[in-house]
């Protein structure tokens, strides 16, 4: 039996229990799920001995409790507005830049120029709005870690005919992996990756996943226009949502670009 059935299983069987204590442990913090564990295994006169029963619920637990401590990052991240008085937040925006055109320089921090890499006007904040800070350091994940593939997608986007605006693209494709992540439905995903506690790290490289492919999709579709975007957006999240229902699932990047 996979890994991610496991612990799918683990977590239906405790959140469907009549019993109080085990129904409670789905929702146990991380520095309580020693104490957990044992509370199960009394609750249902498990010798404390069975090793493999305690590792196996022991790591089970950490995967749910860690599912949902990564949700709240994630949202808390969101719910940071973009703010071009904070420096940190500034120095990301002009750090996405430089990986993605290395070769031109940025005339200003208001400029036309942005529009070269994706953004609707001269100021890229206020594109930032629905997914706040989360949209950004998705964007710049992308561009640190895989720097060719993200100016290479940045060139496709470029297409005289099947053109797209990259960074917005960027952080719709974020909302994207936010709403997945909220729902549930990266579950069988993480769990099958992370063989510990999912971590942010983990999310990015999802997004990044979503990113790589998204472009392939779209080349593949040949829309007409950039007006039907919704609906092949749509397409290819349904797409997705399929592939995230095996409980072999492990969509990473790295997997992708395999020969």
């Amino acid at each position: 039996m996979v890994k991610s059935t496991l612990f799918h299983l683990t977590e239906h069987s405790l959140e469907s229990s009549k019993n109080k204590v085990l129904r409670n442990a789905v929702h146990v913090e991380e520095a309580e799920v020693e104490k957990c564990v044992r509370d199960v295994m009394k609750e249902k006169k498990i010798e404390q001995r069975d090793t493999r029963f305690k590792t196996n619920l022991h790591i089970s637990l950490l995967q749910i409790s860690g599912y949902k401590k990564l949700y709240l990052d994630v949202e808390n991240l969101r719910k940071v507005p973009y703010d071009s008085e904070n420096e940190e937040h500034e120095e990301q925006l002009i750090e996405l830049w430089n990986l993605l055109m290395p070769h031109e320089n940025l005339k200003a921090r208001i400029s036309k120029q942005w529009c070269d890499i994706g953004f609707q006007g001269d100021d890229p904040k206020t594109d930032f709005r629905g997914m706040g800070l989360l949209g950004l350091v998705n964007l710049v994940y992308f561009s640190k870690h895989y720097t060719n593939e993200a100016r290479q997608i940045l060139s496709r986007s470029n297409h005289p005919k099947l053109g797209y605006s990259y960074a917005i693209v960027g952080i719709n494709l974020t909302e994207m992996a936010y709403s997945l992540l909220k729902n549930g439905a990266l579950k069988g995903h993480l769990y099958n990756m992370v063989s510990g506690l999912p971590q942010m790290e983990h999310f990015h490289q999802f997004y990044c996943y979503l990113v790589y492919e998204f472009d392939k999709f779209w080349f593949e579709e040949e829309p007409e226009s950039i007006m039907h975007f919704n609906q092949y957006r749509e397409k290819f999240h349904e797409k997705i949502k399929g592939l995230l229902l095996d409980y072999n699932v492990v969509l990473t990047l790295q997997d992708t670009k395999k020969p």
